[in-house]
């Protein structure tokens, strides 16, 4: 009722117009805050085993294996039954054993038979260097095990004995020659996926199964992109879990969360995933994710430090576990592959709802389409234009209930004239509501298209955040659509806008600005006592998009800057080729003189104005 009544007191402008535009921009301030190394493929797999030169002048770490037989006889009586494993000669500081395949390097450590270094061939980061997911000891995999001699051990400081068979790499941590903790990776060929089998042979007497093992898994994401703050905004913990569900963790400061019966869990790391997959999912999952990217500037390497454990349950006394690693981009066509498995595509932000359903259906089949006969720059541009055209007919009816209220005008300023004050408001109102009914027009019917045109515009607000195929693409003077087009570094840094200036987002701003002072120019009219200053809200929305894009994607901010180019071309040719004025008038004043049936709403909100004008006079007549 309150907006309808701000429609009826608006002279020249059409308010719901305005509102409609500022509402988009509010909600899309929301999804603001809430939503390579070139190596040479191989043809197969290769495995290697490597041990690192150390600095002997350098401190071991207290779990290193002592050299003297003292300290052995120690460290063995510590470990108690895994300290056979600490004999074998795996047990090196620093061996490792190496796997590649045409698309990624991995090092297995012996020290806790976890993967210790891992490269992404073919991707490079801002700067040039490998993309090294796993890197400096920024990852660690470790269960945490109880054994009926009550000591409680972490694989991660214990040593594994490697055996190499093909494409599969058995590490072995033993209690004896046939008694020990197996993990067992296969590496996929031409595929970012790692198999990963935990089982334990001879066990059930060692391990106390009534504590279950604890599963850790720890990931510090190390930075790829130019813009830390955009890069850190689109990092996060996401897992699907009970019914099929999917959570993203992590936003400012630490966050914790528990969820229960997790199949998987990405560490996103924007447009790169750390997948760990659960055949059979996991009881529950205790996440943490933790910001380390408060600032931007060459000296941040991390973005968000993560981890997760699950308990893993025994089976018959003994360890048996499936899982999986997906080491690769956040790739929607690379996860697709797996969806009908394990529906990885969910760790994609592609929006909710129909957003999501609007880019999966529309937006990536055709711009996948384009992008295949052209420059990614150029798919963008012609994918606007394709969706402006589409939008079209929506645009006309908005600027068709503009002409409308123009045409009305005189009559509205009429009325405002005759029933001046605040005592004859309601008075004002009605007569005003009655005008638009007689000449069949819709107060509303501004807003209404602009709020219809919000799904497919919040949907590309999320796809090219996550569109892995923007990164490192170049268009006119941006290098990298999936960042930001720097023509300018400035020697200091502005709160929420950068220490750079973005061309993309100006002339975003710009064009947004012309197509506000047209679709409000036009009815333009004085400042009136009580109504929010218009000229204000017309010009914070592009100043605030200028703002905030200018660490975004350059390839959204292109989209933008096109898209309010052709809407403005269109609007010129909508009012200079399409719609008469002339003829709008004359078949409103045609329709006044129609009788005119009342709808339903019609006649509950004039029964509703006329009783609140009743009550007003009652009050009034009461205070005389």
């Amino acid at each position: 009722i309150i907006f309808i009544k701000k429609s009826m007191e608006e002279r020249r402008t059409n308010l719901t117009s305005l509102i409609g535009m500022v509402v988009m921009f509010v909600i899309l301030m929301y999804f603001i805050y809430n939503n390579q190394s070139t190596s040479t493929p191989t043809t197969s797999t290769e495995t290697k085993t490597f041990v690192e030169n150390k600095d002997s002048s350098a401190e071991q770490p207290l779990t290193s294996l002592p050299t003297d037989s003292l300290g052995l006889n120690k460290y063995k009586e510590q470990l108690g039954a895994f300290g056979y494993a600490a004999t074998l000669p795996s047990a090196k500081e620093g061996a490792y054993t190496e796997m590649e395949n045409e698309l990624i390097k991995v090092q297995i450590s012996n020290k806790g038979g976890y993967i210790s270094y891992l490269l992404i061939k073919n991707q490079k980061t801002y700067n040039g260097k490998p993309v090294e997911l796993i890197k400096d000891n920024n990852a660690s995999f470790s269960l945490k095990i109880a054994t009926n001699d009550h000591r409680t051990l972490e694989t991660k400081d214990l040593y594994f004995e490697p055996t190499l068979s093909g494409n599969t790499l058995s590490m072995k941590l033993k209690v004896s020659a046939t008694e020990y903790l197996e993990y067992l990776y296969t590496l996929r060929p031409d595929e970012y996926f790692l198999d990963f089998q935990i089982r334990s042979v001879g066990l059930s007497k060692t391990l106390n199964t009534g504590d279950a093992p604890i599963l850790s898994w720890k990931l510090k994401a190390r930075r790829m992109e130019k813009s830390v703050t955009y890069e850190d905004r689109y990092t996060l913990a996401v897992a699907q879990y009970e019914n099929n569900d999917d959570k993203s963790i992590g936003g400012s400061g630490v966050e914790t969360k528990t969820l229960n019966k997790v199949q998987w869990v990405d560490f996103k790391q924007h447009l790169f995933s750390s997948f760990l997959i659960s055949d059979k999912p996991f009881s529950e999952g205790n996440f943490r994710v933790e910001n380390l990217a408060t600032s931007e500037g060459e000296n941040v390497q991390n973005t968000k430090d993560f981890s997760v454990s699950f308990p893993i349950t025994y089976i018959s006394g003994e360890i048996n576990e499936s899982l999986h690693f997906y080491y690769g981009p956040s790739d929607y066509h690379l996860l697709k592959k797996y969806d009908k498995e394990y529906g990885l595509t969910k760790a994609i932000p592609l929006g909710w709802g129909i957003f999501g359903w609007i880019n999966k259906w529309f937006v990536i089949p055709v711009f996948d389409l384009l992008s295949n006969f052209m420059t990614v720059g150029l798919a963008i541009i012609v994918l606007t234009i394709i969706v402006r055209i589409l939008l079209s007919p929506i645009q006309y009816k908005s600027y068709l209930s503009q002409a409308k209220m123009k045409v009305l005008r005189p009559e509205i300023e009429e009325i405002n004239n005759k029933y001046k004050g605040q005592e004859n408001a309601m008075k004002r109102q009605q007569e005003t509501m009655a005008l638009y009914s007689k000449a069949g027009v819709n107060p509303l019917s501004g807003c209404i298209p602009a709020l219809l045109q919000m799904p497919v515009f919040f949907a590309l607000f999320s796809f090219f955040p996550t569109a892995f195929v923007l990164r490192q693409k170049s268009f006119l003077w941006a290098t990298d659509l999936s960042s930001y087009d720097s023509i300018a570094h400035l020697p200091f840094s502005i709160p929420f806008y950068g220490n750079h200036v973005s061309l993309f987002p100006i002339l975003a701003s710009i064009t947004m600005l012309i197509y506000m002072l047209m679709t409000t120019g036009q009815m333009q009219q004085p400042q009136q006592e009580g109504m929010p200053n218009m000229k204000f809200m017309m010009y914070i929305s592009p100043i605030m998009m200028l703002f905030f894009f200018n660490n975004y994607a350059s390839g959204l901010s292109l989209y933008y800057f096109i898209s309010n180019l052709i809407t403005i071309f269109i609007m010129l040719a909508i009012k200079y080729w399409i719609i008469d004025e002339k003829r709008i008038h004359a078949k409103i004043q045609e329709n006044k003189q129609k009788p005119r049936k009342e709808s339903k709403f019609q006649r509950k909100m004039r029964e509703m104005m006329e009783q609140a004008e009743a009550q007003r006079n009652a009050t009034q007549n009461k205070k005389k």
